[in-house]
């Protein structure tokens, strides 16, 4: 005798199958991606530390790090992207249209750009605040001595919106000299139409670190005006490139938690009794299938960059040209503000 289930006996069936699957789907953008065979990554047009070509056209830079274990967490190579340099005017517009996979271009993580432009915001993988760079010969100590005073900005971006609001807010009367291309405002700083200039603090340590002809005569003051957590975006609609991006980072990060480095990592997974580490590189649970990805995924992003601590230091840290210090950028067991969500 045959026995029938009832439709919504039918249904809860099929929901509850979904949810047990232990093997995730590939999504449209990765679909696309292993098509082409590369990841197509939207990057600033030369900021040094962050995203920059040399002669070669050879990109480096933390941002650019990001692009490369991604690469290797899905290609299984962390040279197949594709690196496209965009102001901050286009920079939204790429990745809403398709021309980019992922846009890793120093961009502040807003509610008005969570909500309103079609785009998902990933994992914090800098924080920073908006500073200002005065000539030393100023005398300068504090952007509130900046009265009438006229300062460089980039047009198109969250920076020119809170100067405006530090103005109003001290009632400055700060008169913006406002640039749409990045490259326009650093010459016009540097050749004296502004008495400031304002961006991110880490923005302007790498101006001042390429632009300068002795970077010792600027100066970036201590009082930042704002929070600027940046980070990769992606486009809506595709939850699983979300969850390979977000992951990919997060892994980055708790991998220095736990002390898995580039040049440890081979022998960890054969030594270490740790759980954590197991997971990390593959070796004691396969965490990738619930990703759509193989279990080597985070191992091989590791192995092309390091862990975030090992990316900061080469890029960015206080023995890379730029010398900034970890700050807020160290791991929350150190005082920081990076803390990955787990890997588990």
């Amino acid at each position: 005798m045959k026995q029938f289930l009832s439709p919504l006996t039918s249904t809860l069936l099929v929901g509850l199958a979904v949810l047990v699957s232990p093997q995730a789907m590939a999504g449209k953008t990765v679909e696309q991606i292993k098509q082409r065979g590369q990841v197509v990554c939207g990057v600033n047009t030369g900021l040094a530390g962050f995203s920059a070509a040399d002669s070669n056209g050879n990109w480096s830079g933390l941002d650019v790090d990001i692009c490369k274990a991604v690469a290797a967490a899905v290609l299984s190579d962390p040279a197949k992207v594709k690196y496209v340099p965009l102001n901050a005017q286009q920079r939204f517009t790429a990745l809403q249209s398709g021309e980019v996979d992922i846009l890793s271009r120093n961009t502040t993580f807003t509610l008005s750009r969570d909500a309103s432009l079609g785009l998902h915001q990933t994992a914090v993988t800098y924080y920073d605040g908006q500073g200002f760079m005065v000539p030393v010969k100023s005398k300068i100590k504090s952007p509130l001595q900046l009265k009438n005073q006229t300062v460089c900005v980039q047009s198109g971006t969250s920076t020119e919106k809170n100067l405006t609001d530090f103005s109003k807010t001290h009632k400055l009367n700060i008169k913006p000299v406002v640039f749409e291309k990045f490259e326009a405002a650093n010459a016009a700083y540097f050749a004296g139409r502004c008495l400031a200039y304002t961006t991110d603090a880490s923005g302007l340590a790498s101006i001042r670190n390429k632009e300068a002809k002795n970077p010792a005569e600027h100066v970036i003051l201590a009082d930042l005006i704002s929070k600027e957590p940046l980070g990769p975006m992606v486009r809506r609609g595709d939850d699983e490139w979300l969850a390979m991006v977000k992951w990919v980072i997060y892994g980055l990060i708790e991998a220095e938690e736990y002390g898995v480095t580039q040049a440890n990592l081979d022998s960890l997974k054969t030594s270490s009794d740790d759980p954590v580490v197991g997971r990390l590189l593959g070796s004691k649970e396969d965490t990738g299938k619930l990703l759509g990805l193989d279990k080597e995924w985070l191992a091989r992003a590791l192995k092309a960059t390091g862990n975030y601590g090992e990316m900061f230091e080469r890029n960015v840290g206080p023995k890379s040209a730029l010398a900034l210090p970890r700050g807020s950028n160290n791991q929350w067991n150190k005082g920081g503000l990076m803390y990955a969500f787990p890997v588990r």
